[in-house]
């Protein structure tokens, strides 16, 4: 069973390999990512961040999930040294780099909890995988058309950021400036909700970022820096050389 959306902004596919799919599933999983971005987008108005961020709503008065949300973000600001930071001077709260890869694990685990183990759930280029193993290419950041690395991956998540798709959009939160010392970074671990946070945040970081994602507990790092260089962590699951 194969379906694809286009959610919160960006594509989502989910393929599923196991015989037998309920559609009410699969149904949820969509459902899910759609309440998702109603709740938390900072462009919609009257998303609950936004009401937030405007002063509408008190901090006793939210959602669980975005008391979670707002936590991750702030444990993340802290471990970079403020590099990560959804507050940024002058603009609006926004959660996003933590909502995604959040969001989309949430869906893989209702994938589970209805009795699935092999399928894969790609949002925007993140994944996260139930089963495999499972092939899963990184595209290489200066040529759209090439990969610089294939994974091997099983029961796992990986997520990058880049600057290819939006530019220098990430931003460091200790200057406010656009990170330019890494062209992309991609980061392996158990789920995606850390997959993703961290990929960003070390993006965040810069340079440095690499190291700092590697030590992290479970997770894996390739990046690639301006002129090609390539740093990886030594587990770092790739499954084929990368392409020349």
């Amino acid at each position: 069973m194969r379906r694809v959306e286009h959610v919160m902004g960006f594509p989502v596919s989910l393929r599923i390999d196991d015989p037998d799919v309920a559609g009410e599933s699969v149904d949820a999983v969509f459902a899910w990512l759609r309440a998702v971005d109603a709740r938390f987008s900072p462009f919609r108005a009257d998303s609950e961040v936004s009401r937030y961020d405007r002063g509408e709503l008190s901090a006793d008065a939210l959602s669980a999930d975005l008391v979670e949300v707002l936590a991750l973000c702030e444990h993340y600001r802290v471990a970079t040294g403020g590099a990560f930071d959804v507050r940024l001077p002058g603009r609006g709260l926004d959660p996003c780099a933590v909502v995604k890869g959040w969001s989309v694990q949430r869906a893989a685990e209702l994938l589970t909890r209805a009795g699935l183990s092999r399928f894969c759930l790609n949002a925007g280029g993140d994944v996260v995988v139930s089963g495999g193993p499972w092939r899963v290419g990184v595209r290489h950041p200066d040529l759209a058309d090439r990969l610089c690395a294939v994974l091997d991956l099983t029961d796992a998540a990986v997520a990058t950021s880049a600057r290819y798709e939006r530019g220098d959009h990430i931003l460091d939160g200790r200057t406010g400036r656009p990170v330019t010392g890494v062209d992309s970074l991609t980061v392996v671990a158990p789920t995606l909700t850390e997959a993703d946070a961290v990929a960003t945040a070390a993006f965040a970081l810069g340079a440095e970022g690499v190291e700092w994602a590697a030590a992290r507990g479970g997770c894996e790092v390739y990046a690639v820096l301006p002129g090609g260089r390539v740093l990886r962590s030594a587990g770092f699951p790739t499954a084929a050389p990368a392409a020349a």
